[in-house]
């Protein structure tokens, strides 16, 4: 057995591989801890590594199998972003401002640990999930697999890079803005942001006044719900949960989406922001292959209320980067320019936190107003292929956040909305950088965006190329 080809396997087949005995989970997790300490250093997607610990945990895996037992996830290797809680570490949320530590494992982590998930590491994103590159002066920047002088994206980008080498078959990602969907379609894989309250987040509550998400990030469809499977529900006090699925994730990953209607649009949430010929033909290849797959496909741009919404969202986010900060142990330690942000966002007068929140649910009520003619809607990702690492550096504050929006015009919107979202693989550049579209559902329905993102996969497959470099 070839355990490259395990790595690149994803976490669906690497549980099944555990279950027939044809694979330990030592075996298979010292490949993992292999491959991170040959290829890291240079992807820098890892802040932590939990090598003896995996360790551990994959001989606890070994003998609970050897003794009949099983679990969804029993021995699988995953990482997760260093913005959820793990018991007896500080919550860094890609910073250096926290030095006191979680008493116990928050409840995304513990749901994998009962699944059987064992845990290599703690990946990287940007200082508070800002930015949509993973990057930081004391950091470095997390790298891109398909080319070292591109962003990975973020602010999940340590997660999907990890997943994009074989490092991990699945990562845990957070999305606030676009921050699983932005590395997803950066590093060629998975990344589906669920319906706000989908995934508990305590003992959090609410992150980011309701717009941030948790999900994995995953190779192919099939490992995405695997895992979520694993995950979704609420718990007594959350703030916000989701309806039941309709079905299992793997349930719906599994089943023909049968014939479905989509809205194609290329107009992002905002005024004057060009697309990329790139990006624009990816979304448009995609149209027609869905077409030929028998969908009733139309082009159409639903009414999104851009220059209000974007206030909106604009005050939301600069408002959650001041609360942000706010819960650190030490935030002179931030970088100028995230300090920056954390200051205008103190500027806002607090009686417009309530206003912008009432707000939203309006925007949600409009832009879902287009799901009552069609199940899905196409778009892009990103206005643009995968940025450099550079591309932003030494940029002012104002600029680098003007620039940010640009770039994921696409996505807020939805978390404003809630709605499920997700990044699918669609191609590559003419350099070889992966493309990417964007399936967005209605809201408590990522069902769907599962079901017609397997057929995608089915008819277009994405997860056997792989990145130049990491055999």
């Amino acid at each position: 057995m070839n355990l490259t080809d395990v790595c690149f396997a994803g976490a669906a087949a690497q549980a099944a591989l555990l279950r027939s005995g044809e694979l330990s989970s030592r075996e298979l997790v010292a490949e993992c801890l292999r491959r991170i300490e040959r290829y890291d250093q240079d992807l820098n997607s890892f802040r932590l590594v939990f090598a003896d610990q995996a360790r551990q945990a994959a001989h606890e895996a070994d003998e609970r199998r050897a003794r009949g037992e099983d679990a969804p996830l029993l021995g699988v290797p995953v990482a997760v972003k260093e913005d959820l809680a793990i018991g007896g570490l500080p919550t860094t949320t890609g910073t250096e401002g926290v030095t006191r530590v979680e008493p116990v494992d928050g409840e995304v982590v513990r749901r994998l640990r009962a699944a059987g998930a064992v845990i290599v590491g703690r990946t990287r994103m940007p200082e508070l999930g800002l930015w949509p590159f993973t990057q930081s002066p004391f950091a470095g920047t997390t790298r891109n697999p398909w080319s070292s002088e591109h962003s990975a994206g973020g602010s999940s980008g340590g997660s999907a890079a990890a997943v994009s080498a074989g490092l991990v078959g699945a990562a845990i990602g957070t999305d606030g803005a676009g921050s699983i969907r932005i590395p997803s379609a950066s590093t060629g894989v998975f990344g589906l942001k669920p319906q706000r309250g989908r995934i508990s987040l305590h003992p959090k509550g609410e992150v980011w006044d309701g717009l941030v998400a948790a999900g994995p990030i995953t190779r192919h469809v099939q490992d995405w719900a695997l895992v979520a499977d694993q995950l979704w529900g609420g718990l007594p006090g959350d703030p916000v949960t989701a309806q039941a699925p309709r079905t299992s994730f793997a349930e719906a990953a599994a089943t023909e989406p049968g014939r479905l209607r989509v809205v194609v649009s290329l107009r992002p949430w905002g005024v004057g922001v060009p697309v990329h010929p790139e990006v624009r033909d990816a979304v448009l290849d995609t149209a027609s292959l869905l077409t030929d797959l028998g969908h009733e496909v139309v082009r159409a741009d639903p009414g999104m209320r851009e220059a209000a919404g974007q206030l909106n969202f604009s005050a939301r986010y600069l408002h959650a980067a001041a609360v942000s900060a706010a819960e650190l142990d030490r935030p002179d330690r931030l970088s100028r320019r995230t300090r920056q942000t954390v200051a205008m966002g103190r500027l806002l007068p607090r009686s417009l936190a309530g206003a912008v929140l009432r707000a939203g649910a309006g925007f949600a009520q409009h832009a879902n107003r287009i799901f009552g003619r069609f199940d899905l809607l196409l778009t892009p990702v990103l206005t643009q292929p995968p940025m450099r690492s550079a591309q932003w550096e030494g940029r002012a504050t104002v600029p680098t956040l003007l620039a940010a929006s640009r770039y994921t015009a696409f996505l807020h919107l939805w978390n404003v909305a809630g709605n499920p979202a997700a990044s699918v693989p669609a191609g590559h550049t003419a350099s070889g950088l992966p493309l990417a579209v964007q399936l967005v559902g209605r809201q408590h329905d990522e069902c769907t965006v599962l079901s017609l993102a397997a057929q995608l996969e089915r008819v277009r497959p994405w997860a056997d190329r792989r990145p130049p470099g990491f055999d």
